[in-house]
């Protein structure tokens, strides 16, 4: 990818890091806040399905899911904002999910503080030249879902995004300086009602999602 977007004249600079390990998120937020090299937007955009019982006794799988999408993500905003700061300009965007707005478990839990996270953000640079977006995105054609052991066909077609249609949609709400970014009028649909149906209805369909990818409790 580095080298296809060379060719296309644009300088690349590839910067390894852990986010699961915090030291490597250190440098990445040292590298955010170099002045003499200044970021004008962060995607943190890191993450992976979480399907573990949030009774498992082994609790190492919701302890990397924590540090990879929400420390980090917390560490991260905090370093570019500062960085943006002085220059008074900048776009910050967390992918969060729709996930967020239902009870599936550690994934949802998660994606939920991301969201929650970003609003906060998002009224605490108020007025700083700073924007900052969540996007909450659904289900998308891209690799995520098959490593996170989902079948394609047991999701309806319907659901489905394309990478390239969300990513244009994201950065026309970033340029409108929207908080939050849902895709399609589809989601937007989904998800409005999910926030006003009772939430006894949205743990019972949750459930019905995700019996179907739980593991057995150890």
């Amino acid at each position: 990818m580095a080298d296809e977007i060379r060719a296309l004249g644009r300088s690349v600079e590839i910067f390894p890091a852990d986010l699961a390990d915090r030291d490597d998120v250190a440098r990445v937020a040292e590298r955010l806040e170099d002045a003499s090299r200044p970021i004008d937007m962060l995607v943190n955009n890191a993450g992976f399905g979480v399907h573990t019982s949030l009774i498992d006794a082994d609790v190492s799988a919701h302890d990397r899911a924590f540090e990879v999408m929400c420390r980090a993500v917390l560490v991260l905003s905090g370093a570019a904002a500062r960085g943006m700061l002085p220059r008074g300009s900048g776009k910050i965007v967390n992918v969060s999910s729709t996930a967020g707005f239902v009870t599936m478990g550690a994934y949802s839990a998660l994606k939920a503080w991301v969201t929650s996270f970003t609003e906060g953000l998002a009224v605490e640079l108020r007025g700083t030249g700073i924007g900052v977006t969540a996007l909450c995105p659904g289900w998308v054609h891209t690799e995520f879902h098959e490593r996170a052991g989902i079948k394609a066909s047991s999701i309806p077609n319907f659901l489905w995004l394309d990478a390239e249609q969300l990513v244009t949609a994201c950065l026309r709400d970033v340029d409108r300086g929207r908080v939050i970014s849902i895709p399609t009028v589809r989601y937007r649909t989904l998800i409005w009602l999910a926030r006003h149906a009772p939430r006894s209805a949205i743990r019972a369909v949750s459930g019905s999602i995700s019996s179907s990818r739980k593991k057995p409790v150890t």
